[in-house]
């Protein structure tokens, strides 16, 4: 705005120098006093070309060529104002005093050039009313006096503003406005309607302005403009002023964010839905000069998610930075796990897709910086469904963690922390604590297990790195605990298996049950179950692939010993995806476990019998070789003794016949 009324007010100058001359000179002589004049009063050189022509009737008014007003002398970007033509018409009484009353004002083909240099200067410092001319510095006084006119309407047409930051390499082109402005009162109301084009679609931006001379000279003043855009509308309606001081109502509706936010030519991402895919809000904002921003009385919208509260955000730095109070009924976050249809797919199919590969846009967690502490009725997160909710949501530096106060789930209550950190990598983690939890509802939701029913306490500590749900469960780490009292397994008899070796069907009605466990690349093992019931105890080992979605376990039942019976252990194998997992007997294992006293005595003495026919089948063969040599062993002595005997004494008679 004040860009606007600034060139507004050049253009102003240009018309009192021209009008002013009109009854006297020719067009052409004209335009070259009125180029000096303007040049004389702003600092810059300002040259007009082609024609110029004077009508007095119906309007009193002057039609130029083109017109350019040169840049700051720091400049290289070349002129800071030209246009195709200028049109002015101001009514007759401003020949002989008083105040400019512009009927008309027409500039066709605007290119305009704001820039700030690296120092902070800025090019838009020229000597018209109210304004330093350039080179005279911040300390340079302005008039005092306020322009005296009003405008009938301002239109521009087909106008290219260009905005260069030489500070921080910003830039920022808006080629293709238009602008119609209306003020007939200076101290009265300003209407206008502009189009922008940012990023090539059509911004609407509309609304009027009361009092603005006093807004000119510094005051605060009542304003309404709304922003029309695809993808949706915002507006305002309260009070501005151009320090920036603003107070009022804002409300918006988009129905497509990033479709709204890319009209505008900013970075929109790609946010999970139930954070603001669509908005609707409704809120009392105050800015203040420090660019502090308060938001009140906040009624806010993102998708099918209602929140009410108040937050500020500070607006100045690197990035802004929150501090927000929020109130929700039932929170709808499933957006935050996975893609909808992706995570539909996996839910109906089981292990046979596992779980979703698609990738998780993190890429939010970097806009900003603060806290949220949030008082939700419920939350669902896909995978879990939560009740009741107080938790403090702090996020910095791309790394969000949720501190959970009060966190009703499954029946009971869990505490701790939960971390989503972005930073390098998409990684999420925890460390919480749950008691009195709702197993039964709680495996279903977690690994898609509905058989065990019983309330449990746990402790878990985790960690899982990937941009998607299945490398985040194919790499979890981590430890934790679990024990419960009294539950239910659905799906086999203990009982009966001990008894009958029959493991199909019934359920087990167990007194407690307790485990502690490690997880790495995905994959949960345990080695210390133990479940007791009322006649025998089950103890268990093996893995649960949490990544692959099956299983992989062995659970010993042992029927405990009474005054005429010992116990008997028939292991249990549990194995296969989660959605359809095979339970059978390991009758290996019961064997070894069972039967291995006997199995123990059985071998030895199959070792004693063979050493006994071992022997006697020596004996045997020996005397078959003694019959058969003619040789006779003496006591202790073998037959291949005997034999070696008998061979060395033949042998001694055979040499002694040589020296006969």
């Amino acid at each position: 705005m004040r860009w606007v009324l600034r060139l507004v007010g050049l253009v102003v100058v240009l018309a009192i120098v021209a009008v002013v001359s009109i009854l006297m000179l020719p067009g052409d002589r004209i335009a070259r006093i009125a180029a000096d004049q303007i040049s004389s009063l702003t600092g810059r050189e300002v040259s007009m070309q082609g024609d110029t022509t004077v009508s007095f009737y119906p309007v009193l008014g002057i039609s130029t060529g083109q017109v350019t007003v040169e840049n700051a002398p720091w400049s290289e970007g070349g002129p800071m104002f030209t246009a195709q033509s200028l049109k002015i018409g101001v009514e007759p009484q401003a020949l002989f005093g008083g105040d400019i009353r512009i009927t008309g004002l027409e500039a066709v083909g605007p290119k305009i050039l704001l820039e700030r240099a690296a120092n902070g200067a800025v090019n838009w410092e020229i000597g018209v009313e109210g304004v330093a001319p350039s080179g005279q510095g911040e300390t340079a006084a302005a008039p005092s006096n306020p322009l005296a006119l009003t405008l009938d309407r301002a239109l521009i047409t087909d106008a290219d503003l260009t905005y260069v930051d030489h500070g921080t390499g910003e830039r920022i082109a808006m080629p293709g406005m238009d602008f119609d402005l209306r003020w007939p009162e200076y101290q009265g109301t300003a209407t206008f309607d502009a189009t922008l084009r940012p990023a090539g679609q059509a911004v609407q931006v509309s609304g009027h302005l009361d009092k603005v001379g006093n807004f000119i000279a510094g005051g605060v003043s009542a304003l309404e403009v709304a922003v029309t855009a695809p993808g949706g509308k915002v507006s305002f309606a309260g009070r501005a002023g151009v320090q920036p001081q603003v107070a009022g109502r804002v409300t918006a509706d988009l129905d497509s964010t990033s479709r709204f936010m890319a009209a505008l030519g900013l970075a929109a991402p790609d946010m999970p839905k139930g954070l603001g895919r669509a908005i609707a809000a409704q809120t009392d904002v105050t800015l203040t000069e420090d660019l502090r921003l308060s938001l009140r009385e906040t009624a806010l919208t993102l998708d099918n998610n209602r929140l009410t509260g108040a937050a500020d955000v500070m607006l100045g730095g690197d990035k802004p930075r929150f501090n927000a109070q929020l109130n929700a009924g039932a929170l709808d976050l499933r957006g935050l796990s996975a893609d909808d249809g992706a995570a539909g797919a996996a839910g109906e199919t089981g292990s046979a897709s596992g779980w979703p590969k698609t990738p998780i846009d993190a890429g939010a967690l970097a806009l900003a910086d603060g806290e949220i502490a949030l008082v939700a009725d419920s939350v669902d997160l896909g995978d879990f469904k939560i009740g009741k909710t107080r938790t403090l949501m702090t996020l910095d530096r791309a790394r969000m963690v949720f501190e959970l106060r009060e966190l009703q789930a499954y029946d009971g209550m869990i505490t701790g922390q939960f971390v989503m950190n972005n930073r390098s990598g998409l990684s999420v983690g925890g460390d919480m604590a749950a008691r009195g939890i709702d197993l039964e509802t709680f495996l279903a939701d977690a690994i898609d297990v509905s058989r065990f029913s019983a309330k449990a306490d746990g402790d878990l500590q985790f960690l899982g790195v990937g941009n998607s749900l299945h490398a985040i469960m194919n790499s979890l780490s981590g430890d934790g605990a679990i024990k419960t009292g009294r539950g239910v397994i659905s799906g086999i008899d203990l009982d009966r298996l001990m008894r009958s070796g029959d493991g199909t069907g019934g359920t087990t009605v167990f007194d407690s049950l307790g485990a502690s466990f490690t997880m790495q690349d995905g994959n949960l093992r345990n080695d210390d179950l133990l479940m007791t019931l009322p006649l025998a105890k089950a103890e268990g080992e093996g893995r649960i692939g949490l990544g692959a979605q099956d299983i992989d376990y062995l659970v010993t039942p042992v029927l405990l010993e009474g005054e005429n019976r010992r116990g008997l252990a028939i292991p249990v194998r549990i194995r296969g995806p989660w959605a359809n997992p095979r339970i059978t007997p390991d009758l290996e294992k019961a064997i070894d476990l069972n039967l291995k006293e006997e199995k123990e005595k059985l071998e030895q003495r199959v070792r004693e019998e063979r050493k006994e026919l071992e022997a006697k089948a020596e004996e045997e063969v020996n005397r078959a070789l003694e019959k058969e040599l003619g040789v006779t062993r003496e006591e202790g002595q073998s037959v291949e003794d005997a034999i070696k005997n008998r061979a060395e004494d033949a042998l001694k008679d055979e040499l002694l016949k040589l020296f006969d």
